[in-house]
């Protein structure tokens, strides 16, 4: 004789099986914008320094956090439409990887939480209230050392004694870079050394300012922080080789690829603490409360390949100070 069941009873039978609507719900997967205004392969080497800091806290990509690239190649004026993109997205936090990035995103968001992998004067600049309060959407690192320009000057001129005129590439557009410029006047003065300053506001500008620098008799080339410079640095030490003109750059990509010297922020350093800000942005911290870092590492890089190929010889005082020699 079969035992009815009643409709409590098979309630309770119900509540009792280990259905799948017993587990967690999902968490959600943060999205990361990356912004920058240099092409992918010219900021590589950054861009695994950021993801490399990113996996050291846990985060992998693809499994637990998600990254929006996009890049400008060449073209700054479409750095905007790429913030908005990336607004539009509602991503959780956006990464810039320089000043042009970060005025395009600040721009186009005051309330998503911006990181700068780097900025050479973030309160200058307009981005934040102060180093220690930042104030807004917008924290990171600075790379606030204008005093370098004035010792790759004085690099150059302990490479070369006979040092006396130096051509200087840069953008004037650049943020950051009239103060560069302005550092690297008081070394020259001290060193009793010409400038000759040529703008670079195109790549086709590139090739022009190595035919002035020849023409005005340069001994030697300085070249500022600029994404043009950057994302074009194989013809820049190509057109440097070929003139026969020791250079001295802003970061060691360039070197890496052929360049002379280095002296300058470590870059990749840079990039990799950038993803601790990304963690405590996650994490519920607001950016506001962030104090902006400076630089903790310095980089001295020299290519004795490069150095043989235009036949410069680095004199051992020097080349003790380098951090890296390319042989």
């Amino acid at each position: 004789m079969h035992k009815k069941i009643t409709r409590r009873t098979f309630c309770s039978m119900l509540l009792a099986l280990p259905f799948p609507a017993q587990a967690q719900q999902p968490t959600k997967i943060p999205r990361l914008g990356y912004l920058s205004a240099a092409s992918p392969s010219a900021i590589a080497a950054r861009t695994e320094a950021f993801r490399q800091g990113l996996r050291e806290l846990g985060y992998v990509e693809g499994k637990n956090i998600v990254i929006e690239s996009r890049h400008v190649v060449e073209k700054l004026d479409r750095l905007s439409e790429l913030a908005t993109e990336l607004v539009r997205l509602k991503v959780d936090v956006i990464v810039t990887t320089g000043p042009s990035s970060t005025r395009a995103v600040k721009k186009a968001t005051s309330t998503i939480p911006i990181v700068m992998a780097w900025d050479n004067d973030p309160v200058a600049n307009g981005f934040i209230g102060s180093l220690a309060r930042p104030g807004g959407n917008i924290t990171g690192l600075s790379t606030l050392a204008p005093e370098l320009s004035g010792k790759q000057l004085e690099l150059l001129k302990e490479t070369i004694p006979r040092l006396s005129r130096v051509a200087v590439l840069g953008i004037s557009t650049q943020p950051g870079n009239a103060q560069a410029l302005r550092e690297v006047e008081v070394a020259a003065r001290a060193f009793r050394v010409q400038l000759q300053y040529l703008d670079v506001l195109d790549p086709k500008d590139i090739e022009t300012a190595f035919r002035a620098a020849r023409k005005g008799r340069a001994d030697a080339v300085l070249v500022l922080a600029s994404p043009i410079l950057s994302s074009q640095r194989t013809q820049v030490v190509e057109l440097a080789a070929k003139s026969r003109l020791p250079a001295i750059y802003p970061w060691p990509e360039f070197v890496e690829d052929g360049g002379l010297m280095t002296y300058g922020v470590s870059i990749t350093d840079l990039f990799r603490r950038a993803a601790t800000y990304v963690d405590k942005i996650l994490k519920g911290r607001p950016p506001a409360d962030l104090p902006v870092e400076q630089p903790m590492k310095f980089e001295f890089i020299v290519n004795l390949k490069a150095a043989k190929q235009i036949g410069l010889t680095i004199p051992p005082n020097v080349l003790v100070r380098a951090n890296k020699v390319i042989r």
